[in-house]
């Protein structure tokens, strides 16, 4: 796998963890196809719950650290919130958000225009910047209704 791309079978997953020693349990294979198969970020609760159903010994905790651990080997990336939980997003290609104030959904969307923006330059006295996105905050057509 090349960095800044995702990740969409289960075999490359398990190469990534092996490669970061990591074990590979039915559980973290769980909570990554999970996080898969969910276009809308879930927060680690929201993956809890859907998964406690089927690994009734599964935590929380398990399920959070798990999923920090996976941004950690840079296999997801947590969602900038707006004081909520984490969310955690699987695409690690370049990508922006928009997020409804309403009801929190977010949605990725891409802009060859805003790949493109640059960064002040009083931002580099301060920082090295190693990614940049993108994120839009209104109302989704859901919500508008």
């Amino acid at each position: 796998m090349q960095t800044g791309s995702r990740i969409d079978n289960i075999q490359e997953f398990t190469q990534i963890c092996r490669e970061h020693r990591l074990k590979i349990t039915p559980q973290r294979i769980a909570i990554y196809r999970e996080l898969l198969n969910s276009d809308t970020h879930p927060a680690a609760d929201t993956i809890y719950q859907i998964l406690k159903k089927e690994y009734t010994n599964i935590s929380f905790d398990t399920v959070n650290r798990t999923l920090l651990t996976f941004a950690k080997i840079g296999i997801v990336e947590v969602v900038e919130t707006f004081g909520g939980a984490k969310r955690f997003d699987p695409n690690v290609t370049n990508h922006h958000h928009i997020h409804c104030s309403q009801c929190g959904k977010i949605l990725d969307f891409y802009s060859r225009a805003y790949d493109k923006l640059a960064v002040p330059d009083g931002v580099y006295e301060q920082f090295q910047v190693v990614s940049k996105r993108v994120i839009l905050k209104g109302i989704c057509k859901d919500c508008r209704q």
